[in-house]
């Protein structure tokens, strides 16, 4: 077998399969009323009710083109193919029998590689048949051939563009968990580091007082249940063989200097409220992050925006950062490629156990609001 023949036929169904929607059935109430008005007003059709009927048969068949695109392409192709030679007529010839274009749609865009080459059997016998019995000239042969193939086509473009754009997510969540997985090594570097330090002095100190070493071994305790919490923590991420960042990283506190970072632009105004200093590294770092990009979006996407305000409440539980613009109101704000930052932000969020979301204000601009916990990452 040709290896790409091979390959075609290995190709995996697309998953998850979309469920059925209030869109199908509107597409079902929408055609079968159009078919029997068709049959009623076409007296050209060979034998009318059959064709009419046959069509109502199959119509259903559009419920379970995402779910069993193979079967749906089979039943009704497949009917279509023999409906000529056992009946007057042939169902095809209605206008609105055109819905099986759908099918051949969702074969190529929801089904396997080996359901896509049984089902094109069964489009090509059908259209082939169509001109063997004379139900189309050479020219209507031709374009059904086009048509068809324009649906596959198709199907074809939008499964592998969406298969894309989940590659480029997956790559932007994975990206999010090395900057995390950074910040965490950093914070544990640095606790591990402590202990080192403590235990040395305690043990420099241990002849002269005997005090210092107990106290030492207090101090090591503390930083080493810091440090498994950080460790625990740091399973849920991954990170590649790239250089550590030596730099430290910013925490809430640095959040104040967005406010004089730019010279242009809107004005970004920092409020912080509450008590921000016992946070984890990992949330404070996490925190200003999410200021960081939400105030990048806004000053790039707000248009005729004049402010941004930031602002970071803590209480006994959980911190929450609100960044909102004063833009134009339905002003589309891209999500999407090249930097995906909204499912960046989102992922970083999950993995510290919080949540954020963005969407547009009642009035005007956009709010970008993070809630973290004080703790951190949970069990």
């Amino acid at each position: 077998m040709h290896p790409r023949l091979r390959a075609v036929l290995a190709e995996p169904r697309v998953s998850p399969t979309p469920a059925r929607v209030w869109r199908d059935w509107a597409v079902i109430a929408v055609l079968a009323p159009a078919i029997v008005v068709e049959g009623i007003f076409r007296p050209d059709l060979p034998w009318r009710v059959g064709c009419v009927v046959v069509a109502l048969a199959l119509l259903p068949t559009i419920l379970w083109r995402r779910t069993r695109p193979l079967a749906s392409v089979v039943i009704a192709f497949g009917c279509t193919t023999v409906a000529p030679y056992v009946l007057p007529g042939d169902p095809c010839q209605l206008v609105t029998a055109s819905f099986l274009v759908l099918l051949v749609y969702a074969l190529f865009r929801w089904g396997s590689g080996r359901d896509a080459v049984l089902g094109s059997f069964f489009v090509v016998a059908k259209v082939t048949a169509a001109g063997l019995v004379g139900s189309v000239d050479g020219g209507e042969l031709v374009a059904g051939f086009a048509v068809m193939f324009a649906a596959a086509t198709l199907g074809v473009a939008i499964r592998f563009r969406a298969a894309a754009r989940l590659r480029e997510l997956d790559q932007v969540k994975l990206l999010e968990r090395e900057r995390l997985a950074r910040d965490l090594h950093d914070t544990v570097a640095h606790h591990v580091s402590a202990m080192a330090i403590r235990a040395q002095a305690g043990i420099a100190a241990s002849a002269s007082q005997p005090g210092a070493a107990v106290e030492a071994l207090h101090t090591i305790e503390a930083e080493a249940s810091r440090a498994l919490a950080e460790m625990r923590a740091m399973v849920r991420v991954l990170r590649r063989n790239e250089p550590a960042d030596l730099g430290p990283n910013p925490q809430v506190a640095d959040i104040g200097r967005l406010a004089g970072q730019f010279r242009t632009g809107p004005t970004v105004d920092v409020d912080l409220r509450g008590d921000l200093g016992g946070l984890p590294p990992t949330v404070g770092s996490a925190l200003y992050r999410l200021a960081q990009e939400s105030v990048t979006n806004a000053r790039r996407h707000a248009r005729h925006a004049t402010r941004i305000e930031v602002s970071v409440a803590a209480d006994d539980t959980s911190v929450c950062l609100r960044v909102s613009d004063d833009g134009d109101a339905g002003g589309a704000r891209p999500t999407g490629s090249p930097g995906f930052g909204l499912v960046g932000m989102m992922e970083r969020a999950d993995l510290l156990g919080g949540t954020c979301e963005a969407g547009p204000n009642p009035d005007r601009g956009w709010t970008v609001t993070a809630v973290l916990p004080r703790e951190g990452v949970g069990a």
